[in-house]
């Protein structure tokens, strides 16, 4: 079986959706019981230093003579999104289309489910047709007529996305939100990681791992933070990330005399080092989440998770972390208060977390998930 997997982001560039485009592939291609070749085309330039050892082919900004071809020479056609051209060629050349959904794009013009004039998550405004919200939404960040455009393309990529073959859902709670006819959830599995013996977690010692911007809710952990100094909590808070709320994060740490280093953005192989003495991961997140991929990668460390209660954190999370109201700085504070004053907690409630992502998000349960969509796709 052909796969032709399209991914408009890819590696080098680090984040969760070319995390999962990279164990698919190399899943599909080296399972045992399943002749598969995979093909994965991308916009994103090269190299990257794994390049020449990937098990299957690679293909970087092909022109669009090219990518006809290889879309006409595959039997299935994966789309890590609702890419608009892939979806039209697919279509028109009667490929068997999946698309897997990695954001919010076929029901929010901005992707994230986001309201940016309340910095706070979008109610639904796009699915429950209150289009004039999602121009106000969007105005400020984009310009009126781009806003009006996006409004107008997710209409488009919805009507596209219910006549594929099938839409992936990495949780349950993301097809609430997006409902189209053909779903299927597989959850997202990712390979083991190494556990480093030596490494002890400080049960006063916190963590933050994302991109530094306003939908990953970094204010309100900062403003837990100070709270709890306030009462004469003692800890400290390592902060792995990058982005434009940088600056403006710093600042105010510099103000609240709270002990929070910024790492900036770290490499792969030197994540799980400099976590190493973290016992607890924080996800504030305010929107944008589908699945959560930080926090399953950090379940299967050992982490406690203190996660908002967004559908898809709230999912993965279980009953195997602790969870907050969100936007809500004193239930979060509360959160954190419970550890420091229960630190067992951090070992009961990780070991909890680490049993979760093996029993439920397992890697080979995914690939043999997609295999099996495949298969049915290739036979409608």
């Amino acid at each position: 079986m052909k796969v032709l997997i399209y991914s408009k982001l890819f590696m080098p560039n680090p984040g969760g959706t070319q995390t999962i485009v990279l164990e698919l592939a190399r899943g599909l291609s080296e399972w045992p019981s399943q002749h598969c070749t995979v093909t994965v085309v991308t916009q994103t330039l090269g190299p990257w230093v794994e390049d020449a050892s990937l098990p299957f082919s690679l293909i970087r900004c092909p022109d669009l003579r090219r990518f006809i071809r290889l879309l006409r020479e595959t039997d299935v056609v994966h789309l890590a999104g609702p890419a608009m051209l892939p979806m039209v060629l697919g279509l028109l050349f009667r490929k068997p289309i999946v698309i897997e959904h990695h954001g919010f794009q076929v029901a929010c013009p901005n992707g994230l489910l986001f309201y940016e004039p309340t910095q706070s998550p979008c109610p639904g405004h796009f699915m429950a047709k209150r289009y004039d919200k999602c121009l106000e939404c969007n105005n400020a960040t984009m310009g009126r007529l781009k806003s009006f455009g996006q409004l107008m393309l997710t209409g488009i990529r919805r009507w596209l996305s219910n006549r594929v073959d099938m839409n992936i859902l990495p949780t349950n709670w993301l097809g609430t939100v997006l409902k189209l006819r053909r779903m299927s959830r597989v959850h997202h599995g990712i390979s083991p990681v190494p556990s480093l013996a030596s490494a002890e977690p400080s049960p006063s010692t916190f963590g933050f791992q994302g991109r530094l911007v306003s939908t990953k809710g970094i204010d309100l952990l900062l403003r837990a933070a100070t709270q709890l100094r306030h009462e004469g909590y003692s800890f400290r808070i390592k902060i792995v990330g990058d982005g434009p709320e940088l600056d403006r994060l710093k600042s105010i740490v510099a103000e609240s005399g709270v002990d929070i280093e910024f790492l900036g953005h770290i490499s792969e192989n030197r994540l799980q080092e400099s976590l190493s003495d973290v016992s607890t991961i924080v996800m504030p997140s305010l929107g944008g989440e589908v699945f959560g991929l930080v926090a399953s990668e950090n379940m299967q460390r050992g982490k406690l998770l203190i996660v908002s209660d967004l559908g898809s954190l709230r999912e993965v999370v279980g009953d195997a972390g602790l969870v907050f109201r969100t936007g809500d700085v004193d239930d979060l504070a509360s959160c954190m208060r419970r550890v420091l004053d229960n630190p067992t907690l951090t070992k009961s409630l990780g070991s909890a977390a680490c049993s979760r992502i093996e029993h439920v998000f397992r890697r080979d349960g995914m690939i043999q998930e997609h295999i099996r969509i495949y298969e049915a796709a290739l036979l409608r």
